[in-house]
């Protein structure tokens, strides 16, 4: 017999906030509720699973194993009931889709819409990941399609290119590398530079490629979005660094240079995975033509 699923969610937000007062309230139930729902929980694994204190609570050895099982549950669970409940109205169930930042900044979002114009019975439920964060999360079952970065492990899914595009720098008009015409890595090397947070795939690559050209970015600052990268160096503190498409859409309404790098390791190819077993899936094969066959040449 399963362990009810309101328990379980209730587990889950107890260990995520390490206190079961804030989980009892997040689950608007009160205290004394959530206390022997948790009791019965235990009694139904004939284990403890969360360790209580003053300061509040801790999951335990079978707490901590327990914990990606419940979340995957609850996962699976809100999925069914969405499911259903676009049959219910009449459409053909969701689609699940993990994307990239580049990509959800550049074409994704223009695709996404005309896709729903010619398939509108089909649900597009859309968010935003690391690369290296979407891999595991579609072999998980997590979501149904997901557009990673050509380079790391795509193991045990279908692969399809999405689109192209290359690394290019962002400067204010009177730098003095916005009077290069054609850019290289090299030239950059020399600048203070802005750019994404160190576990982003562009930086690693970036971080590679200095290496073995021998030199080292001077990174003045990091921060986690396109956005940041732009109002930074719009405000004078280095050169940016971004996804082509990505540093024109936003850094020229900020009245910035861009300019694409020339090496040609600096283009990047963004994929469309499937699990290996869901490629049969008759409105993800529609929407995997759809994206597959539009034209993104980048740069």
């Amino acid at each position: 017999m399963l362990p009810d699923i309101d328990s379980l969610a209730l587990f889950v937000r107890a260990a995520e906030l390490r206190s079961l007062t804030k989980a009892a309230e997040a689950s608007h139930i009160g205290l004394a509720a959530a206390s022997r729902r948790m009791a019965l929980l235990e009694h139904r694994f004939k284990t403890a699973l969360l360790e209580r204190s003053s300061r509040g609570v801790e999951v335990t050895p079978a707490g901590a194993s327990l914990l990606p099982h419940a979340k995957a549950l609850l996962v699976a669970m809100n999925h069914m009931q969405a499911d259903m409940r676009d049959h219910a109205d009449g459409r053909k169930g969701s689609l699940r889709i993990l994307a990239n930042t580049s990509v959800m900044t550049e074409s994704l979002p223009d695709d996404l819409a005309a896709f729903a114009q010619v398939s509108p019975d089909v649900r597009l439920v859309v968010e935003e990941r690391w690369s290296r964060e979407i891999v595991p999360a579609l072999l998980a079952a997590e979501a149904d399609l997901g557009i990673v970065v050509e380079g790391i492990s795509t193991e045990g899914l279908d692969t399809f290119v999405y689109c192209t595009d290359r690394v290019a720098v962002v400067m204010k008009p009177d730098h003095i590398l916005a009077t290069v015409p054609e850019m290289n890595f090299t030239d950059v090397l020399e600048a203070e530079l802005i750019a994404l947070e160190g576990g982003s795939s562009m930086m690693r690559l970036l971080a590679e490629n200095a290496m073995i050209a021998g030199r080292t970015m001077q990174l003045r600052v990091q921060v986690r979005s396109f956005e940041a990268v732009c109002r930074m160096v719009d405000a004078g503190l280095g050169v940016g660094l971004l996804p082509y498409e990505a540093a024109n859409v936003l850094g020229k309404g900020l009245g910035l240079v861009v300019r694409p790098l020339t090496e040609e390791w600096s283009e990047r190819r963004m994929l469309l995975c499937v699990k290996k077993e869901r490629s049969g899936n008759t409105s993800l094969a529609k929407l995997l033509d759809f994206l597959s066959s539009r034209d993104h040449r980048g740069v």
